[in-house]
């Protein structure tokens, strides 16, 4: 009689994804960061920075704990892709489980708070000015792609469920 089928994802496809969520949340903060925006006035420049605003601070700290979190894991993956053992066995499987959760809800909440932020000031600032706009524009861009970091993060800890023991 054949062995039951296994449940557990493929390591290899738990690195992809863990992968995807690096890329994502890297390009995410590289745009955030550049993102200024410089208004020319009659009393000078007036300089303004994506740390200008708390909800967009809070998307980056939400995007560097997640960039920390997931290169540690992703670091874990690949030495379990090479040798096929798993570092800290069945205890790093709870790890890897709940830290994916919350990973991904504070992903999710980070995006959210900007993409309320960045619609408050679309109604709020004049638009009308190039430079806004792609400030604006910028900051959507950053918290889009955390927003699909999101997605593959929780992909990644659907992925660990099914990696927990069976208990009975």
């Amino acid at each position: 009689m054949a062995p039951p089928p296994s449940t557990a994802v493929s390591p290899i496809v738990s690195l992809l994804v863990r992968i995807l969520t690096f890329v994502c949340l890297l390009i995410s903060v590289i745009i955030l960061i550049t993102n200024t925006y410089t208004q020319s006035s009659d009393f000078g420049d007036v300089k303004t920075k994506f740390t200008d605003f708390r909800a967009y601070r809070y998307l980056l700290g939400a995007i560097v704990i997640g960039l920390a979190y997931t290169l540690f894991q992703t670091a874990l993956t690949i030495f379990l892709v090479s040798t096929g053992n798993r570092i800290g066995g069945d205890g790093m499987l709870q790890l890897d489980f709940y830290g994916d959760k919350v990973i991904s809800y504070v992903l999710a909440t980070g995006a959210a708070a900007s993409f309320g932020m960045t619609q408050d000031l679309k109604t709020l600032v004049d638009r009308s000015d190039s430079g806004v706009d792609k400030f604006l524009s910028k900051a959507d861009a950053a918290t889009s792609l955390c927003l699909l970091g999101f997605l593959f993060a929780a992909i990644s800890s659907i992925f660990s469920a099914f990696s927990l023991p069976k208990r009975a």
